[in-house]
C-alpha cells in the first residue's frame, strides 16, 4: 500500500487520543486553563459522568476576539511568550487541549475580558470551527463540552460507569484544588453539588484546604514537612504510619504546583516509610516540591502527569531525608537528663541491669540488655511502690501495670499510653539488627550447644538453603541435613532464646514465595524482620515494672517505634481530655 497523508481531521482525532483519554482528562485541561487565567472562582458541572456535558466556568482574565479565534487552533498558546520550553511556569503550555477536545466533541467557548463591551462565543464541532458571535456573561470564560467522543464513538466503549467517571473527575478537581488554595471550587455532578471548597489564604491555607478535602481527622493524623536544600524546597504533610490507607488515592504530589504521578516521587515516598507501613498499605501524603523550572522537564508525558529531573539523585536525597526526619521526630526523643533520672525514678533490686543511657546501636543497647532482663531472672526484691512517686515527663510515660500479659499501661503527664509489648519489642530488635548491619558485615552469633534439626517439605528446605548466605550475614547458620531437613548450628545473639523451629519454618515459607527478581537488600531486611518477630517478647509473658519502663524508654529513642515491622501500631495514646470525654466530663 502506498504511503499517504492522513486528512487533517483524522490527524487531530489521533492526536486528541493522547490528551483526552476520558472525561476527567477534559476537566483537568479546562481547570488548569482557568487557574492559568488567574481565576479566583471555578465552577465545574458534569452530567452522565462527563459523557453528555462538561462545563467549566471561571472569573479569570478572559480572551479578546483574536485570542478566542486562535485558542482552538493546534499549538496556539499564550503561555510561551519567549518560545522557551525549558522555563515553564504555567500548568498548560502546548496549545493542544482545546483543539483536541474540539476534534472529538461539541465545544462551545464564551468569554469576556474586563474592558470588553460584551462577551463573545465560538463553537467547534468535530474539529470544524465556526465564527465568533456576541454573547452574554461577565468577565471570565465558560467552556462547555457536549457529547464527548461523538466523533470517535469507538472510544465510548472504553469509558467506565457514570459513577467511576464521576469519581475520577472528583479526584482531578481535588488534586488541583490542593495546589490552588486561593481559588474557590464548586463541583456539580448531575443536579447535586458534590464539592464546595472555599478559598484559604495565609499560613493556614494548605492545612485548611487539606482538611476541606481529606477531612479534619486526616489532618490531625498528619505531620508537617518543611525542608530545603540547594534550590529545592519541600513542604506539605504526610500521614503517621498508623493512619495508612488501602489505596494510594490520598497521595497528592506536586512539582511547582503541578499535580503529578511521578514514579521517582512515589518511590521516594515508599522508601521513606520503609517497613513502617504494613504490606499493601499506603501512606497519606500531600507534598509540594518547588524547583527551578529549568531543572525539571514537564514535557515528557502527553497528560503532563510525569516529570523528569535534571538531577534525580539530589531530589531523592532531599525527599527521603526530609520525610524520614519528619517521621522520626514524631516519636519525641528523650533527653540525657531524663535518661539519667530513670535510676532514681525506678527502685531496682541490686544487680538489675541498667537501661539508662542505652541507645540503639550502642555497645550496651537495649536488645542485649532487654533480652537478659526478659530471660526469666528471678526477682530478688519487690519493686518500690509507685503511687506517690513524682511523674517524670517521659513522652511515653511511666509503666503502671501489665494488662492480659500482653499490653503495658503507662501514665503520662496528660493521659495514658497502651503499648503492645510484642509489637514494640519486635521493632526494637529489628532496628538494632539494622543498626548493627550498617556497621558490620554480619551480626554476632551464638553457637547452639545442641544443634537443632528442623524437618520440612523438600521445596521449603531448598528455598532456605538458597538463602543461606543472607541468613549467615544475619547470624543464622544452617546446613542441609538430609532430605527435607535443616540443621541450625548458630543463631543471632540478639534473639536470645527464640523459638528456632518456628523461626526456621516461617522463614522457609516466606522465602519459597519470593520472586526471583527480589533484590538482595529487600530479601535481607525481610528476613531480619521475620527473625526480630521470633526474637521478641511474646504476649503471655509477665513483665516487671522495671522491664516495662526499660521498653518504654528505648521506644522513645528508636526510629519508627510507633509501628512494628509489619506496620501495625505499637502503642495508642489517650489524652486526659479524651478520657474525660469518655466519662462525659467535658
Amino acid at each position: 500500500m502506498p504511503v499517504r497523508q492522513l486528512p487533517e481531521t483524522l490527524q487531530s482525532r489521533i492526536a486528541a487520543g493522547e490528551v483526552v483519554e476520558r472525561p476527567a482528562s477534559v476537566v483537568k485541561e479546562l481547570v488548569e486553563n482557568a487557574i492559568d487565567a488567574g481565576a479566583r472562582s471555578i465552577e465545574i458541572g458534569v452530567r452522565d459522568g462527563g459523557r453528555t456535558l462538561i462545563a467549566v466556568s471561571d472569573d479569570g482574565a478572559g480572551m479578546n476576539r483574536d485570542d478566542l479565534v486562535l485558542c482552538v487552533d493546534r499549538h496556539a498558546t499564550s503561555k510561551l511568550p519567549d518560545d522557551d520550553l525549558v522555563d515553564i511556569r504555567t500548568l498548560g503550555f502546548r496549545g493542544e487541549a482545546l483543539p483536541s477536545i474540539g476534534s472529538v466533541a461539541r465545544l462551545s467557548i464564551t468569554t469576556r475580558t474586563a474592558d470588553a463591551p460584551h462577551a463573545l462565543a465560538l463553537d467547534v464541532t468535530g474539529g470544524r470551527k465556526g465564527d465568533p458571535y456576541p454573547a452574554a456573561r461577565g468577565q471570565g470564560t465558560t467552556i462547555e463540552v457536549r457529547d464527548l467522543f461523538f466523533a470517535t464513538p469507538a472510544r465510548l466503549k472504553f469509558l467506565r460507569s457514570e459513577r467511576a467517571e464521576s469519581a475520577a473527575i472528583t479526584d482531578v478537581v481535588e488534586r488541583l484544588a490542593l495546589a490552588a488554595p486561593s481559588v474557590r471550587f464548586t463541583l456539580r455532578l448531575g443536579e447535586r453539588a458534590a464539592r464546595r471548597i472555599a478559598t484559604a489564604d495565609g499560613d493556614q491555607a494548605l492545612p485548611a484546604r487539606l482538611a476541606a478535602i481529606l477531612g479534619a481527622d486526616t489532618l490531625g493524623d498528619c505531620l508537617a514537612v518543611s525542608a530545603g536544600k540547594e534550590g529545592l524546597s519541600l513542604t506539605g504533610f504526610i500521614g503517621r504510619p498508623a493512619a495508612n490507607r488501602a489505596t494510594a488515592r490520598d497521595q497528592f504530589l506536586f512539582v511547582n504546583d503541578r499535580p503529578v504521578r511521578d514514579r521517582l516521587l512515589l518511590g521516594v515516598l515508599r522508601a521513606a516509610y520503609g517497613d513502617a507501613l504494613p504490606r499493601d498499605r499506603h501512606a497519606v501524603a500531600v507534598l509540594f516540591l518547588a524547583i527551578d523550572p529549568r531543572d525539571v522537564d514537564v514535557n515528557v508525558h502527553p497528560a503532563k502527569a510525569e516529570v523528569r529531573f535534571r538531577d534525580p539523585a539530589h531530589v531523592r536525597a532531599l525527599l527521603v531525608s526530609a520525610l524520614r526526619q519528619t517521621l522520626h521526630a514524631a516519636m519525641p526523643a528523650m533527653t540525657a537528663g531524663l535518661a539519667a533520672s530513670l535510676d532514681s525514678y525506678v527502685a531496682r533490686p541490686a544487680g538489675y541491669p541498667s537501661f539508662a543511657g542505652a541507645r540503639t546501636g550502642s555497645s550496651a543497647g537495649f536488645a542485649e540488655a532487654a533480652q537478659a532482663a526478659f530471660a526469666g531472672f528471678a526477682p530478688v526484691a519487690a519493686p518500690a511502690p509507685l503511687e506517690d512517686a513524682p511523674l517524670p515527663a517521659f513522652p511515653l510515660g511511666a509503666a503502671r501495670a501489665q494488662l492480659h500479659l500482653a499490653y503495658i499501661l503507662a501514665e503520662t503527664s496528660d493521659g495514658l499510653v497502651l503499648v503492645d509489648q510484642h509489637a514494640a519489642h519486635e521493632r526494637l530488635v529489628y532496628e538494632a539488627m539494622k543498626e548493627r548491619m550498617s556497621h558490620a558485615d554480619a551480626l554476632a552469633r551464638q553457637i547452639l550447644l545442641v544443634p537443632e534439626i528442623v524437618h520440612m517439605p523438600g521445596r521449603l528446605a531448598e528455598a532456605l538453603l538458597q538463602a543461606s548466605g543472607e541468613l549467615a550475614r544475619l547470624g543464622l547458620v544452617i546446613e542441609g541435613f538430609g532430605d527435607g531437613a535443616i540443621i541450625v548450628r548458630e543463631t543471632p545473639s540478639l534473639l536470645g532464646d527464640a523459638d528456632i523451629t518456628g523461626l526456621i519454618r516461617d522463614l522457609a515459607e516466606e522465602l519459597s514465595n519470593w520472586e526471583e527478581a527480589r533484590g538482595l537488600e529487600a530479601r535481607l531486611w525481610a528476613i531480619a524482620s521475620r527473625m526480630a518477630c521470633h526474637g521478641s517478647v511474646r504476649a503471655g509473658r509477665r513483665l516487671r515494672i522495671e522491664e516495662m519502663n526499660a521498653l518504654l524508654r528505648q521506644m522513645e529513642e528508636t526510629p519508627n517505634a510507633s509501628t512494628c515491622n509489619h506496620g501495625r501500631p505499637t502503642y495508642v495514646k489517650l489524652g486526659k481530655g479524651d478520657i474525660e470525654r469518655l466519662f462525659a466530663r467535658r
